[in-house]
């Protein structure tokens, strides 16, 4: 399926992404942190998050914030300000259950109820999902199915990458319409193509691990040469490197984590004037 994205002096549009999380709400830290222990911790997203929206408004771009229900039920501040600013509210589940983890029941509630609160909060539809961990793939694509049901117009939680804890990399790499005769999308982490491999660049850890000479690359090569949209997702807790250090950790889950934190944000704001930005609705539905 192509899209008809209008260009500009700098190439396509591309769709701007957060996935508003606390640092202690991640896939990788459920093995050292108790779920029941979440209160009982410094809480660093509101302030890493409006940190973000003030530099999206300085830099004058629009972007998508997947948020979690256990974060908007608490701050309904945030929410408000997400809306205000003129962003995208979407929805990234209660908190932060890989959907391989659920029944599909499970899922179908977690997902429902997480629509409601944030309907409830910012008084506009949701209309995006993006599953944790990306972990929707081959084995669970009934999930969107239940995201079509209830109400959603698209998802991105399809890594089309091979990795350890996620990744369809059979899947198309760009939009596609997985749902036969229904025009539910799923939007696809960016990647590019090397070999018969498909290389993550769409943002997060792998953002922080690499050059930024190479996801400039990287991006300039998809929206350029392949003429298509790419996606650029990151978390408010990358941009903190004064996070409170969890003790404990696997060197592989302290490495992920915490490589680079200190760069993220400067080179975020290098990825905002080297291209053009804008919500998952507006590059991808319209």
């Amino acid at each position: 399926m192509t899209n008809s994205i209008s260009k500009s002096d700098r190439g396509l549009i591309n769709a701007l992404t957060v996935d508003v999380e606390d640092y202690f709400q991640v896939s990788a830290f459920e093995p050292y942190i108790d779920k029941k222990e979440w209160d009982n911790l410094p809480h660093r997203v509101v302030e890493n998050t409006l940190r973000i929206l003030d530099l999206f408004e300085y830099r004058g771009v629009k972007a998508t914030f997947f948020t979690l229900g256990w974060v908007a039920e608490r701050y309904p501040q945030l929410i408000q300000r997400i809306v205000n600013d003129g962003h995208e509210l979407a929805c990234h589940g209660y908190e932060h259950i890989r959907v391989t983890e659920q029944t599909p029941e499970q899922f179908r509630s977690d997902v429902s109820k997480t629509k409601n609160i944030l309907e409830g909060l910012s008084g506009s539809e949701v209309k995006g999902y993006r599953a944790a961990s990306y972990s929707i793939g081959a084995k669970n694509l009934w999930a969107l199915d239940v995201l079509q049901e209830l109400g959603f117009q698209y998802s991105s939680s399809i890594y089309p990458v091979k990795h350890d804890l996620y990744g369809m990399p059979e899947a198309p790499r760009f939009i596609f319409e997985p749902i036969a005769n229904n025009s539910f999308k799923e939007i696809p982490i960016t990647t590019v193509r090397f070999g018969d491999k498909n290389i993550p660049c769409g943002g997060g850890g792998f953002f922080r691990f690499y050059p930024y000479a190479f996801s400039k690359w990287a991006f300039r090569y998809v929206n350029n040469k392949e003429q298509q949209s790419g996606i650029f997702y990151f978390h408010p807790w990358e941009i903190d490197p004064e996070q409170p250090r969890q003790q404990g950790l696997s060197l592989k889950t302290k490495t992920r984590h915490y490589l680079n934190l200190h760069k993220m944000e400067s080179r975020i704001n290098q990825l905002l004037t080297d291209f053009n930005w804008d919500t998952m609705e507006n590059v991808f539905l319209k």
